[in-house]
């Protein structure tokens, strides 16, 4: 069987703007669930505010326990049926960093707890509150043990970020599957598509890794 790439080559265009869109729903996505794995990290530390630590462990467990494909779904197919109707964009980025907050809130929650409680106590016995020292102390140090698995989970968005094409987003899986539609050369396509991503998520590999090197070197990170 003779492998014919001309149709690639025909729709590079159409793959560099799906590959943008991936990249920009990706981006968007990391953004909101760092918002929301910090909020659901810390809200997880302290078991003592049952309210507030139930609440966080629930939306952990029920995002970590369901297929992210079933809450895209959800979100663009079943909110309609309570008249709540999104742009497929905003659905996809919903889901994608509602699931990825979940997982990001973990990272967060074993960061901080891997800080020395003593400086904590050092913190407070200087008179400052326990949101004061968790600012100034506790969470500079913890974000940048942050840094190796929230790149490992920004290289594992991009590739969940596939699933938004169901949501009939322009990403590059759905640019993909257009040609694919016109030209049959389904193995060509997901060939060069499966090479965009590897690029992808190679280019975030190589800076997440010099990034932290300059932290190694600048003795931030042990």
């Amino acid at each position: 069987m003779d492998l014919d790439f001309s149709p690639v080559w025909a729709g590079w265009r159409e793959l560099l703007h799906g590959a943008l869109v991936t990249v920009e729903i990706t981006a968007c996505s990391l953004g909101l669930g760092c918002v929301l794995g910090l909020l659901v990290g810390i809200g997880r530390l302290d078991p003592r505010r049952r309210w507030l630590y139930g609440a966080c462990t629930a939306y952990v467990a029920a995002i970590r326990g369901t297929p992210l494909l079933v809450q895209l779904f959800i979100l663009f197919f079943g909110l309609p049926h309570f008249g709540i109707l999104l742009p497929a964009f905003l659905c996809g980025v919903l889901g994608l960093g509602v699931y990825s907050g979940a997982y990001v809130s973990e990272i967060v929650r074993g960061a901080i707890q891997s800080i020395d409680r003593g400086q904590t106590l050092a913190a407070q016995s200087l008179g400052m509150t326990p949101a004061l020292a968790m600012r100034h102390i506790i969470l500079p140090q913890a974000v940048v043990r942050m840094i190796p698995p929230l790149g490992n989970e920004f290289i594992a968005l991009i590739k969940n970020s596939a699933l938004v094409s169901l949501l009939t987003i322009h990403d590059l899986m759905h640019e993909g599957q257009k040609i694919i539609s016109v030209s049959y050369r389904s193995l060509e396509v997901y060939l060069a598509i499966a090479m965009v991503y590897f690029a992808l998520t190679g280019t975030v590999t190589l800076v997440l890794r010099h990034f932290e090197q300059r932290l190694r070197q600048g003795g931030l990170v042990r």
